[in-house]
Order: C-alpha cells, then structure tokens, then sequence
C-alpha cells in the first residue's frame, strides 16, 4: 500500500514523523507502506515557487493515501494568493475530489477536566462532524476584489452549491449514521441563505433513502451555542464547506486541545488524504512541543478507510486510549501540576503501548 507523505511546514514534519514512527511498530504484525515523502505548502513555496508541485500532486495521485501535515506561516501572508501554502492543500482537495471532511470530536478517557467545559457536560462525548469540501464560498466563482467608480475597493466572494454536491455529502452523513446512533443533524443558514435553502430540500429528499436514520435541521448560528451548551446531543452533523469549517474548530475546545483532532477527507471511492486539523503552529515549530496525537489518530483513520486495515486503526485508538488513560500529557493537555511531555516522548508512549 502506497503512502504519500507531506509534512509540510511548521509543526506539520513533527507531528508525521510520531505518526510514522506509530505505523512503523506495526509492520512485525505484518503492516506493509511504502511511504514517499513530498513538498506541500511553504516549503514547496521556498524551493519551486508553488505550494503544490506538479511531482507532489502526481504522487498524491498515485497513492493510495495521503498522510498530511500542516501548511502556513505569517510570513506568507502577504504572498500572491497563488503561492499561499494554503493553496497547496485547496488545490489538493480539488484536483483529487475530496469532497468529504470526517471529523471525529470525542472525549477520551481521563480527558474531561482538559476540556473548556465542565466534564458533567463533555463526558461521553462523540461526534461526528461532516464537512463538505470541495463547494460552497471558497471555491464559489466569481470572487475578487476590485474597485468601484467611487475609488473604493470592494471584496466578493460567491457561496455556491450544485444539487449533486449536496446529495453525495448527504448520503456520507446518512450512511456513517448507519454505524453509530443513527441520527443526523444538518446545519445550514436556510432563514436567509438561498444556497442553503436548496441544502435543507436537498437533504430532506435524501433522507427518505435512509428511513432507519433520523434528520433534524438547525440553523448554524444556534448550533455554535447548542454545541457548547449541550453537545452530546449531536451523533452525526453534516454542514457545508464553510459552516464545517469553523464548527469543527470550536468542536476542538470540548475535547481538551485541537492537537486531538484527526480527520478524513475522503473522493467517491474512499481513497482519503488525512491530517490533524490544526495549523502549522510556527511559535512552537522546532520546539518539540506540538500534540501529534491528532495525526497519529489520524493515521489510524487512514488505515480505516483507505486501507481497510480495520484491526490496525483499533490498535492505534486503544494505544492512544491508553496512554492518556495512563496520565501522559503534551503541554496543550497539561493542567497546572500535571508534568507535560514532549512531541517525540509522546510518540514514544503510543509505540509502547502497542
């Protein structure tokens, strides 16, 4: 099975190299990658000018998997929009139809009191969050920023979504409902958004394909406050490129630390590239301070659903499991008192527990 690996900038070779270092100690039980590393995002920047090389996406291509780390760094914020690092990972989305997003959020045992609301709220937690990821107001056209007759600028950009896109992000939510509490929430804005108007419609009709699973819809603006007023009322939320985005992000402050949070994102035939959700983190870059847990779960997920390697994902969770269960914290983790560990010690741990 063929791996592309592409650390990418900041924390992001940190973080992969713990996660291979995870899957290396399972190939005595018979694991077989072939991993081949590329530049994506900064560092491409810096070396070719292009934050995704066409030898990078030819490899992407070619893989059965892609395992990614993070892109970005402040002093690409004034760069062409073009040979922004964050480029690299948009256009790796597009050209490879990774149009689905899966974002476990859940508490792990020992993990409640890490988190930023009380553990009587969080304990228990598992949700699903599933982000559509190739539409909406990031790759909507037209879009720009240009000036008026006035002489003032003006910025635009387009939300759109095609009927077929919203049914296919659908039926991923309906069917991953099938193996969990059977119960989906779509978030959207549809009281002021024609966009999501169609979403809701769109949604309902698929929902009577998937008659053992129930829908309820909720505006988005109400699902940030249910999210941090009850979450475990949610199983599966299915949302569109933007929403998904930013819920997803504040779905990391109930789990401790956005360091946990692995993710998916998956084309029509399960072939998936897989990252933490965090960013580069330059202020701790080099530091040996960043949670790889998110991309080592991450790589569990990669066996999962791309290599169909379901004993080795199970594996690496109840590893993880155990060691927070055993008290081992990064320093994102750490409560006042709690002695913290490094990024490759942390990595260390995983490997001993398996």
């Amino acid at each position: 099975m063929r791996i592309a690996v592409l650390p990418g900038d900041g924390i992001g070779p940190e973080v992969v190299a713990e996660a291979l270092k995870v899957l290396r100690a399972l190939e005595p039980a018979g694991l077989r990658l072939e991993c081949t590393q590329a530049d994506v995002g900064g560092i491409a920047v810096d070396r070719c000018g292009d934050p995704l090389p066409p030898p990078t996406l030819a490899l992407a291509r070619a893989c059965d998997a892609i395992l990614f780390g993070a892109v970005g760094g402040p002093r690409y914020d004034t760069a062409p929009r073009a040979q922004r690092p964050e480029q690299g990972l948009l256009r790796l989305r597009k050209e490879l139809g990774l149009f689905a997003n899966l974002r476990p959020a859940r508490i792990f045992p020992g993990l409640g009191g890490a988190s930023a609301l009380k553990s009587e709220v969080v304990d228990g937690l598992d949700i699903l969050i599933i982000r559509e990821l190739t539409g909406d107001i990031y790759f909507g056209q037209p879009r720009g920023i240009h000036t008026l007759a006035s002489g003032e600028r003006e910025g635009f950009d387009t939300m759109r979504y095609r009927e077929g896109e919203i049914r296919r992000i659908a039926r991923v939510a309906f069917e991953s409902a099938r193996g969990r509490a059977r119960r989906v929430c779509s978030v959207d804005k549809a009281n002021v958004l024609e966009t999501m108007q169609l979403w809701r419609e769109v949604v309902s009709e698929v929902a009577h394909e998937f008659p053992d699973v129930e829908l309820s819809h909720m505006l988005v603006d109400n699902a940030a406050m249910q999210l941090v007023r009850a979450p475990r009322q949610f199983d599966v939320i299915v949302t569109g490129n933007m929403f998904g985005d930013i819920l997803s992000d504040e779905a990391s402050a109930l789990t401790g630390s956005i360091g946990m949070l692995p993710s998916a994102s998956l084309d029509e035939r399960h072939k998936g590239m897989y990252e933490p959700i965090h960013g580069s983190a330059p202020d701790i870059a080099g530091k040996g301070l960043a949670n790889p847990l998110a991309t080592i779960l991450s790589a569990a997920m990669m066996l999962r659903y791309s290599l169909r390697q379901e004993a080795f994902a199970q594996r690496i969770e109840r590893a993880v499991q155990a060691v927070l269960r055993a008290g081992l914290r990064t320093a994102d983790l750490a409560r006042a008192g709690e002695q913290a560990i490094g990024t490759a010690a942390m990595g260390d741990a995983v490997v001993a527990a398996l």
